[in-house]
Order: C-alpha cells, then structure tokens, then sequence
C-alpha cells in the first residue's frame, strides 16, 4: 500500500485534510470571528451555496466547525478542539526542529570564533 492509497480517517488526517483546502481555511478564519450561516459565507466568499455546503460538511465531519439550529438558521461555529489536536502533533516537530536549529547556531559561533583566533593569531604583535 502506497502512502497515496492510505486511508483517511484519523481525527487528525481529516484536520489535515480539510485544511488543505484555502477556501476552508478561509472559512475557519471567517467563524473565527463568530458564527455565521451558508448564506452569509456564501455572500462573503462569492460561491454558489453547493459549493459552500460541501465544504462545510468537511469542516464538519473533521469536527472543526459545528452546526447549529436557530428557528429557521442553521449558523456554523468553530469548534478549536481539533485545531488544537493538530497545533499539538505540530509542536512536537517545531521542539526538534528548533532544537536543531540552536544546535545548529553554537556550531557557527563555534566556527566564528575559531576562525576569528586564527586570523589574531597570524598577527601576533600589535602593529602600532
């Protein structure tokens, strides 16, 4: 099985997934901000309410957002906790990768320094 072929079904593959979308990006920036319903995105993003309602029921079935009922609305709001499931998972990358990157700066220190004695080192009086 290719990584290709893998299935897609974890909370956080579906995060994933549905934030590859910009538009459902866009989307979870706009809830971010407060409930809204498929009309008013649709307003705000200039897509046909299809459009709008399927990528809403992707937002939905990966629990990022949530829809409620208000006499004849239906408004959607963001649900964080995937999105914090996700900045979770990432945190444990950003430790190593900065940890790397620090590892990473002493060594040029390191190597400044080093070549700064060796440069002094040619010059052994004062010249004035």
């Amino acid at each position: 099985m290719t990584a290709a072929s893998l299935p897609v079904n974890t909370p956080l593959d579906l995060t994933f997934a549905a934030l590859s979308d910009p538009t459902r990006r866009a989307i979870l920036a706009r809830l971010a901000a407060g409930e809204a319903t498929v009309m008013d995105l649709t307003r705000r993003f200039a897509l046909s309410q299809p459009a709008i309602s399927k990528h809403l029921k992707v937002l939905e079935r990966a629990g990022l957002i949530s829809r409620g009922r208000d006499a004849q609305r239906r408004p959607c709001r963001l649900e964080a906790r995937r999105l914090a499931e996700a900045n979770a998972w990432l945190e444990g990358y950003r430790r190593h990768w900065e940890g790397t990157y620090q590892r990473l700066d002493a060594l040029l220190s390191e190597l400044k320094a080093e070549e700064l004695n060796e440069r002094l080192s040619q010059y052994p009086g004062d010249p004035s």
